[in-house]
């Protein structure tokens, strides 16, 4: 069990060091941002073997990170189309 617990940290925090260095690319973020999300579904899969009353929020947060990946892909499309790269320095907010 032990083991796990290491994985499943060690995969979140490669994550995050993965969107903190790769952050030339949206794709790739979104990507790190995946794997983290996926990372957590896992851990709190494991946790639900053992307690039954945390079975529904493990159906939440993978239906969350399908939105979240349906968002992203939507807004790689989009800023593809209209900068022809998908860089992140090319995002802003404030722009019309």
């Amino acid at each position: 069990m032990m083991q796990m617990y290491f994985t499943t940290i060690s995969a979140f925090l490669l994550s995050l060091i993965g969107i903190s260095t790769n952050r030339t690319h949206l794709m790739s973020v979104l990507l790190c941002m995946e794997s983290m999300t996926l990372t957590l579904f896992l851990s709190m899969a494991a946790y639900s073997i053992n307690n039954t009353n945390t079975t529904p929020i493990t159906i939440i947060m993978i239906t969350m990170g399908a939105c979240e990946a349906s968002t992203g892909l939507t807004l790689v499309t989009i800023t593809t189309q209209k900068n022809t790269n998908d860089y992140v320095k090319n995002l802003n907010l404030l722009k019309c």
